[in-house]
């Protein structure tokens, strides 16, 4: 028995500004993103991430909320994708943190995580110069989730005008 591919729902207020009522796209084959893959697809200036989750396909923009690094070349795990540059892991279901970047920093209400380190890497400081001290001060964003549709064998997302 095959599965068909549904839309992973967007999370309550997280869809992206611009998406609702706009037209749909299509923006990939649905052959191009296989069960636990991501894909990185390019309108104008929006990088989009593709993901092919256990709970449905996902389309953000294919930025780390943290800052910016492009998360399909990061790992998906489930739900979960984990951004290549800080090791950030983030929620693609509820489009929360699941773990902060190593660089530490402020979430999205605005409380301070401080820096950590990976088991085979020496302990990271406390920020004391001025490029980590804005590191620091860097605010860890939630996702914004493009409408996503299937539409035969053809994915299709809803893009702002």
């Amino acid at each position: 028995m095959t599965i068909e591919p549904t839309a992973l729902p967007i999370p309550a207020g997280l869809a992206a500004p611009g998406t609702a009522g706009a037209p749909f796209q299509r923006v990939a084959a649905l052959a191009d993103l296989p069960p636990g893959t991501m894909l990185r697809v390019t309108f104008g200036e929006l990088d989009l991430l593709l993901a092919h989750t256990p709970l449905g396909l996902a389309a953000t923009d294919d930025r780390c909320p943290h800052m910016s690094a492009p998360l399909s070349i990061g790992r998906l795990d489930g739900c979960e994708v984990e951004c290549p540059l800080h090791n950030g892991r983030f929620d693609l279901a509820g489009g929360g943190t699941v773990r902060f970047p190593t660089t530490g920093g402020l979430d999205p209400d605005g409380g301070y995580h401080p820096p950590w380190s990976p088991p085979d890497s020496p302990p990271k400081p406390e920020p004391s110069d001025q490029k980590a001290r804005a590191r620091a001060l860097t605010r860890v964003r939630r996702f914004r989730y493009y409408p996503v549709r299937i539409v035969g064998e053809t994915i299709e997302v809803a893009l702002p005008e």
